[in-house]
């Protein structure tokens, strides 16, 4: 048994390290989300605000968005012309893509200072793609109603995974190339 440990010693660390922060991360999102409701922010300060920007990036890209909270459930209300077409959930912030992300990426730690830039590089763009997400997925709900499940359930998180593969990706290569 110590044997296969020396043997497969990087992997073991990889799995253990991702789990590890994947975990950690996990858990401080989890207790944000417990206490870091209010009023003002409803239903909490992120999603708000993702909700906010993807109505904001509706009315750039020439459609009168609209944001409201949902009277229901813990989610706000997007319209696009005044038609309701889409709720953005706590899932819709990208936070949950951003924990898996950071935590594959400091599994294959590559220094303190060039890991921590890659991971706040990286979230910066998926959030911004996120938002970018919403947005045309709000216009294309608007537009093509008819096909909701493919853009909802297949092109949409498509864009957002493989932006997140992408970085992996490169990441991946820039560690191997560290490796030799």
């Amino acid at each position: 048994m110590l044997q296969l440990i020396r043997k497969y010693k990087s992997v073991l660390f990889f799995i253990l390290t991702f789990l590890g922060v994947y975990l950690v991360l996990s858990f401080c999102y989890a207790m944000y989300l417990k206490y870091a409701q209010s009023e003002a922010y409803y239903p909490d300060y992120i999603t708000h605000r993702v909700a906010q920007q993807s109505e904001s990036l509706v009315n750039i890209l020439g459609y009168r968005g609209e944001i409201e909270p949902h009277p229901d459930e813990a989610s706000m209300k997007l319209f696009v012309n005044e038609l309701f077409v889409a709720r953005v959930v706590e899932g819709c912030n990208a936070v949950s893509v951003l924990i898996l992300f950071a935590a594959f990426v400091l599994a294959f730690y590559q220094g303190l200072r060039s890991t921590l830039l890659f991971v706040f590089g990286g979230g910066v763009l998926i959030y911004a793609v996120n938002i970018i997400r919403i947005a045309l997925l709000s216009i294309g709900l608007y537009a093509y109603p008819d096909y909701k499940e493919l853009l909802h359930d297949v092109v949409f998180p498509g864009i957002i995974y493989g932006l997140v593969v992408v970085l992996w990706l490169f990441w991946i290569r820039r560690f191997k190339e560290q490796m030799r």
